[in-house]
């Protein structure tokens, strides 16, 4: 029996790595492919016509509707799947029905208010635009669960090919819109309506896909079981809610402190050169499905603290490996967006250091989330917010888009702090401090060394040359340390 038991372990822990692999293989592959519309769109909408601007303010109130529609209903749904005496069919069914009809009726109520409601955000000349985004936030919130449904079944290929069979098309179509019909057209307001237009007819094609999850639909409702999952799931909305405003906020608020056509061209540049500095968003990403698996796992054994030290310092260094490579090549980098946009280079490297914070703060979660106290999470995402929202409001309207990013970095700063001096006190880990801080000013060393060459009138070749060469330096160290881990672990 023990050894059968073994062999049906190792069978699940393959499956998991699989299936992890799979998820983690569509989401990141997923967002990258989308990152490159950039290019695309910020060549074919010129920064002066404030296109892109509109672009980033409405897919922001995309993403944080996204959170109000299907308000933390995909976690619930694994919840209660898995408790003993649910029927899971019956589960999917009353969750799909709550979330489809909140997703309807705002869908609905958009549309019935469309004018004003288009006239209350600045959109007033295209009302379409607030349109077509409602249209697709609710088929998005719609689908979120089916995608649930799909990880709950273990499903994993389906899951991927669904994600793709709406950023293949997608990528596509714009391809077409920009680089095939204008040049025989003039597409109104830089094709900004086409973006959208592609969106949603690429969402809806997606429902192609899940008709046999839309029988779901037959599965019942329960009322009793809707009144538990709504006592369970509304922490997990404000925890979402406010995880989503220290991602969207800046981008929201925007054409609010900065009103008319110039607060649309600003917010353009910022949200183009932003793209650039997502690597970082990235990597910690493809950190999060490749460590939480091991952290979780590990969680009772005595090793566990240790687990999480190396999680941080390595995640360190590789963050900053990350961050110097883009600002060594930021010269290179520059062209993934047009050429009206390379104002906004600015903001990289603070966006890229809120990135690095947020990040931590990210691996510093997991004293609160093994000692069970998840509340925390919520109150020290929460003043990491406002003091983001408050930053915004006080330095945007002096600073222009930079008020974006430096509010940014005291927003994850702020609550990355607070999780390391609180968590010590609750969830004690020995951090590498020593490791960390040789790093980090080892990385700043030589961010300063390449300055010095480039206010010495080193052409742009040669500088790239020796920045190359100050990376390769910042690389020998790093693998010295593998090295030193390696000895001590053997």
């Amino acid at each position: 029996m023990s050894a059968l038991f073994c062999i049906f372990a190792v069978m699940n822990l393959k499956a998991l790595a699989k299936d992890t692999a799979i998820y983690g293989l569509s989401s990141i592959v997923g967002r990258f492919l989308n990152y490159l519309l950039v290019p695309l769109y910020t060549t074919m909408i010129p920064a002066s016509c404030g296109g892109y601007g509109t672009v980033t303010n409405l897919y922001a109130y995309t993403a944080l509707l996204l959170a109000i529609l299907t308000f933390g209903m995909e976690t619930t749904l694994f919840r209660f799947s898995g408790k003993e005496g649910e029927d899971p069919d019956r589960v999917y069914g009353t969750t799909l029905k709550m979330v489809g009809a909140v997703a309807l009726f705002f869908a609905v109520s958009v549309l019935v208010l469309l004018k004003p409601i288009a006239g209350a955000l600045g959109y007033s000349a295209h009302p379409w635009y607030v349109g077509c985004m409602a249209l697709i936030v609710s088929m998005d919130a719609f689908q979120a669960i089916m995608f649930s449904r799909l990880r709950q079944q273990r499903k994993a290929m389906k899951f991927m090919l669904c994600k793709f069979a709406f950023i293949i098309p997608n990528i596509l179509l714009n391809l077409f819109v920009f680089l095939v019909l204008s040049r025989h057209y003039q597409l109104p307001d830089g094709g900004v309506g086409f973006i959208f237009l592609v969106n949603l007819a690429c969402t809806a094609s997606v429902f192609l896909w899940f008709i046999p999850e839309l029988k779901g639909l037959g599965y019942g409702f329960d009322k009793d079981l809707a009144r538990r999952m709504l006592r369970y799931t509304w922490p997990l909305l404000l925890l979402s809610l406010v995880g989503i405003l220290n991602q969207v906020a800046d981008k929201i608020l925007y054409p609010w402190l900065v009103p008319g056509p110039e607060g649309k061209v600003q917010l353009g540049i910022y949200g183009a050169c932003v793209k650039i500095a997502m690597i970082l968003s990235l990597l910690t990403q493809a950190f999060r499905y490749a460590y939480e698996p091991i952290v979780f796992g590990e969680s009772r054994s005595k090793d566990s603290p240790a687990t999480l030290s190396d999680g941080m310092k390595y995640f360190i260094i590789f963050s900053l490996l990350a961050f110097l490579a883009v600002m060594f090549y930021l010269p290179l980098l520059k062209y993934f967006v047009g050429a009206t946009y390379w104002e906004g280079m600015k903001v990289v490297p603070v966006v890229m250091a809120a990135e690095i914070c947020m990040g931590i703060y990210f691996n510093l979660s997991f004293w609160y989330k093994l000692s069970d106290k998840t509340v925390w999470g919520a109150i020290l995402s929460g003043i990491g917010a406002m003091v983001m929202i408050g930053l915004n409001v006080l330095l945007v309207p002096r600073m222009g888009y930079m008020g974006c990013a430096w509010a940014g970095l005291a927003g994850y700063g702020s609550a990355m702090l607070l999780s390391y001096f609180i968590g010590s006190r609750k969830y004690p880990v020995k951090y590498d401090l020593r490791s960390a801080l040789f790093f980090t000013l080892l990385a700043l060393a030589l961010l300063a060394a390449s300055h010095v060459f480039s206010l010495a009138g080193m052409g742009t070749v040669a500088l790239m040359a020796a920045d190359t060469l100050l990376l390769g330096i910042y690389v020998l160290f790093v693998l010295k340390s593998l090295r030193k881990q390696k000895s001590t672990v053997i």
